[in-house]
C-alpha cells in the first residue's frame, strides 16, 4: 500500500471525538496520523495501520 504525507485516509472505528477522516503526517516503519476534527495525533505500526484504513479520501501521490 502506498502512503504519502497528506494523504488523508477513512479507517474502520470513529475516533472518540466523532471524527473518522485523518491526514497522515509520518511515514516510516510507524505511521503518525492527526484526527482532522479534533487535531489529535497517533503513532501506530505500519501493519496496524494498513489494517484499519477503510479508503482513502484523498491522496497526494503523483502517478505517472
Amino acid at each position: 500500500m502506498r502512503i504519502d504525507l497528506g494523504d488523508q485516509v477513512r479507517l474502520r472505528k470513529q475516533h472518540a471525538c466523532g471524527g473518522d477522516v485523518w491526514e497522515v503526517v509520518r511515514t516510516g516503519m510507524d505511521i503518525r496520523i492527526k484526527c482532522l476534527n479534533c487535531g489529535r495525533s497517533v503513532l501506530l505500526p505500519r501493519s496496524q495501520f494498513e489494517k484499519q484504513v477503510k479508503e482513502f479520501v484523498k491522496t497526494t501521490s503523483q502517478l505517472g
